[in-house]
């Protein structure tokens, strides 16, 4: 039985490098053998089907096809629909509350901890806060991510030494594990 994963390409058709159109994304992944592939908006959302392999796997697989097809690298992030459902459902934020410029996740590559973002005074970013939970950071950012100092503060290099990093609004959080649910 396939497993529904949602793959994040991370900095791909933004500014006027890296372009990666979503009907090429679609044919590269059905050609690695992805059924019912989909995309979601312009900025690296994918939907697919899979009976083989795990995330680590599909994620490299897949950064390494993009490579090939487009001459360029792409940091890939895999995750399957349990997982994304299991984000939504942890969030320490009253996300019905807020507006979905307000709330972003954060996915990592692998498990991050406490200690790596030790060296941030929260007292210093108020209102804006965040939460890390499972391979993911939660950013309340009340004056939307444009104007955030904290989201400048963590996607500094320093911090994500070591593992992808890639954000999403919470409307494409949501809508992922829509699409991932079958």
């Amino acid at each position: 039985m396939a497993t529904r994963y949602a793959a994040l390409l991370r900095g791909i058709n933004v500014g006027g490098g890296r372009k990666v159109p979503m009907a090429e994304l679609r044919a590269l992944m059905e050609g690695l053998g992805h059924g019912e592939v989909r995309t979601h908006l312009q900025s690296g959302q994918a939907v697919f089907a899979s009976g083989r392999g795990d995330e680590e796997s599909l994620a490299d697989e897949l950064s390494t096809a993009i490579g090939l097809h487009f001459g360029f690298t792409v940091d890939v992030i895999v995750r399957d629909h349990a997982y994304l459902k299991a984000v939504v459902e942890a969030c320490p934020y009253p996300a019905g509350e807020l507006e979905p410029k307000q709330l972003h996740v954060t996915y990592f590559s692998a498990p991050v901890t406490p200690d790596r973002f030790a060296g941030i005074d929260p007292d210093a970013y108020r209102p804006e806060e965040f939460s890390l939970g499972d391979r993911a950071l939660y950013l309340h950012a009340p004056n939307g991510l444009g104007r955030s100092k904290l989201a400048e503060h963590l996607s500094r290099p320093r911090l994500t030494r070591g593992i992808v990093a890639t954000s999403r609004n919470w409307n494409t959080v949501t809508k992922l594990v829509e699409l991932t649910g079958g």
